[in-house]
């Protein structure tokens, strides 16, 4: 098979999907690999890298496409890549569907094969190939409030720790998963007060265990996130729905009632984001103010980081990448459930079924 890794054209977006120690594993396995000149670049991988792994180096995108069975990204093709895709071809790459009927129904129009990263689920109902951005990105999502919250950034100009003879800040963590948990962690190693709040009293527990009285757990219901919300000097929305839209938890009235400069990261944007005043932001311009409220919502947080992105990424996504040279999208995805469930576009259907009931179409069995 031939194994293509394009450079992303995302805004913002400098991580890459294969490393070259991917490279040389496809080339054992017999495949050929075409990188894009530069892909690695913005992770601090040169060109020479792949060359020296066993991948050919081609100036043009267009070439990756139109050679390529397997393409291999990081986010999802952007509107300029649509027109570069064909039928029978495998994209391989964080999709978030839900989020988008444009892109669902464009990659329906190319009849590609699309998998998306975030949807690959273990029998546990755990995600191995979302989990190391999620992790990424719970962390950085406490980096960003703390910035969001300075004057410059029109926050209530406090420190995440307070000092001595000052209390510290309020950070609610809606959502007690692989984001928030890590939000939850870099918050309370910066000395804030943190609440977690979630829909599963188990997952509750095991937060309290592990971090104990570092951090309070709430049993998340509307009245609940209602008052952490009104309350919090930075809320962290890290809600999430596999392969569906994210529910919105915190609504707009909410939002008014929260102190003014405080500050909203929506990690959960990706999947349309888990807050009613959310809107997707870019990296050059992440943040906007409703109801005198600080909005950070990036669609790539990771982004942010892309060489310890890449290499978290690029590790866990070999051998399911490997699995699909090797054997064939069918072949492998009859004999791995797990990668079965990351197909949500084949041969022009839709056969995820969160994809399929966020925009009412019908889910096709293959």
């Amino acid at each position: 098979m031939v194994v293509g890794v394009v450079k992303e054209t995302k805004p913002g977006e400098k991580r890459v999907a294969l490393l070259p120690t991917g490279v040389a594993a496809y080339v054992n396995h017999g495949h050929q690999v075409l990188a894009e000149h530069g892909a690695g670049d913005g992770s601090g991988v040169p060109d020479a890298a792949y060359r020296e792994a066993g991948a050919t180096v081609v100036r043009d995108a267009k070439r990756v496409w139109s050679e390529a069975d397997l393409v291999l990204k990081v986010k999802e093709p952007v509107e300029s890549e649509w027109s570069l895709m064909r039928e029978g071809q495998i994209v391989f790459t964080y999709l978030h569907l839900a989020s988008s009927e444009k892109l669902t129904r464009a990659l329906m129009q190319r009849k590609v094969t699309a998998v998306g990263y975030e949807t690959v689920q273990l029998n546990d109902g755990s995600l191995p190939l979302l989990a190391p951005m999620s992790e990424v990105a719970g962390r950085i999502a406490i980096q960003k409030a703390a910035y969001c919250l300075e004057s410059k950034s029109k926050g209530r100009g406090i420190l995440l720790g307070g000092m001595t003879g000052v209390k510290p800040a309020h950070v609610a963590v809606v959502g007690g998963g692989v984001v928030g948990s890590n939000a939850a962690r870099l918050a309370v190693g910066a000395g804030a007060r943190v609440t977690v709040l979630d829909i599963d009293p188990a997952r509750l527990l095991y937060l309290h265990d592990i971090m104990g009285s570092q951090v309070s757990t709430l049993l998340s219901s509307p009245a609940a996130v209602a008052e952490e919300v009104a309350q919090a000097d930075a809320v962290i929305g890290a809600v999430l729905v596999p392969g569906a839209r994210s529910p919105v938890v915190i609504t707009r009235e909410m939002v008014k009632n929260m102190p003014d400069g405080a500050v909203i990261v929506d990690t959960a944007i990706d999947q349309g984001g888990c807050c009613e005043t959310s809107r997707p932001t870019t990296h050059e311009d992440p943040v906007y103010h409703v109801h005198g409220v600080v909005h950070y919502c990036v669609t790539n947080m990771p982004a942010a980081v892309p060489r310890t992105a890449s290499y978290g990424l690029a590790g866990v996504t070999l051998r399911y990448g490997l699995a699909i040279a090797d054997q064939g999208i069918e072949a492998a995805a009859a004999v791995d459930p797990p990668l079965k469930r990351g197909v949500n576009i084949y041969g022009g259907h839709v056969v995820h079924p969160a994809v399929a009931e966020t925009f009412k179409l019908h889910c096709y069995e293959w």
